[in-house]
């Protein structure tokens, strides 16, 4: 076990150092730059932009600055904000709980709903609740997150009235429901591929369990379906789905970004949004930097709880 903790924790240090390289690079190679917001001032000559660029250290090749950055990352310093000087720690604290609630609520949306439909559709296999649900996963796959988005902006908001369009809370009032309500609709369109995904990942794990030989002796011993069906297939299929807990951690932060972006929720999706408008990289690169960790770490906890739980990959 031990083994196996310190491997996973050598690849994840591996992946992370490989992720801010290859983020570091390229936003090196974006055009324009940091100096680019100074660039349509008439009142900045040639001498001012070299003197900035001296003070920003662009002047310096590439991976002068991507060791100079990632020294200081080490240390606990992740650079300030190009646009008002706020530590870049300081700036991504200001959004992480909005995205955490966002995030969160979905996440336990997806879950529900998706485990639901999942262990629905294999007891119910080729009905027609499982068709709908099949469809439904492939309509909710295919169509992109921003338009579900603007669709439920149009048809709950401006249509119905239900729900607000955007923001996080209405100007005067911060009471808890107010909270809740402005969160409904970004978290259920955020959810809603998630769930499509969960809901197929369960159904194919219940086939899978309801046809191994323990499920077979436990009926031959006259087991009630029922207590079959909770004890021994729903918990031995609810164990590929810890992993895919981990592996989605990627897909919601994605989905966090654009759901942030059509809702103007402040959280880090849109912060990163803004940041890469204004060319503010030590921002663009801690919000990277956070979000691969959260990953790795996600990831690797899911790894850890598996092997916890399944004695065949701790033995092995």
């Amino acid at each position: 076990m031990h083994r196996f903790l310190l491997g996973r924790l050598v690849q994840s240090l591996v992946l992370l150092v490989i992720v801010s390289v290859i983020g570091y690079v390229i936003l090196s190679l974006i055009p324009g730059g940091p100096l680019s917001q100074f660039g349509l001032d008439p009142g900045l000559t040639a001498d001012d932009i070299a003197r900035l660029k001296e003070q920003m250290g662009l002047n310096q090749p590439v991976w002068v600055r991507y060791l100079d950055w990632a020294w200081k990352l080490v240390h606990g310093d992740w650079g300030v904000s190009l646009r008002d000087g706020t530590p870049v720690l300081t700036v991504i604290a200001r959004h992480l709980v909005a995205t955490l609630l966002l995030m969160g609520s979905s996440t336990v949306i997806a879950i529900a709903a998706g485990t639901w439909i999942g262990i629905r559709s294999a007891t119910h296999r080729y009905s027609l609740f499982d068709y709908a649900a099949t469809i439904g996963a492939m309509i909710a796959l295919s169509i992109p997150t921003f338009w579900f988005g603007l669709v439920g902006i149009y048809v709950f908001s401006l249509k119905l009235g239900w729900l607000p369009a955007g923001n996080m809370y209405s100007i005067g009032d911060g009471s808890v429901l107010d909270y809740l309500h402005h969160l409904i609709l970004p978290s259920l369109v955020l959810s809603l591929v998630h769930v499509a995904v969960w809901s197929r990942y369960m159904r194919a794990a219940m086939l899978d369990s309801i046809n191994q030989d323990f499920v077979k002796t436990a009926r031959a011993k006259g087991v009630a379906e029922r207590r079959i069906l909770m004890k021994h297939v729903v918990g031995n299929a609810l164990l590929p789905m810890i992993t895919l807990a981990g592996v989605q951690l990627p897909s919601i932060l994605t989905g966090a970004l654009v759901t942030e972006t059509v809702f103007t929720w402040p959280g880090m999706g849109r912060l990163f949004y803004d940041s890469l408008g204004y060319s503010d990289y030590p921002v663009v690169m801690g919000i990277l930097m956070f979000s691969a960790i959260v990953v790795i770490l996600g990831n690797l906890i899911a790894d850890v709880v598996v092997a916890l739980v399944d004695p065949r990959i701790r033995l092995a």
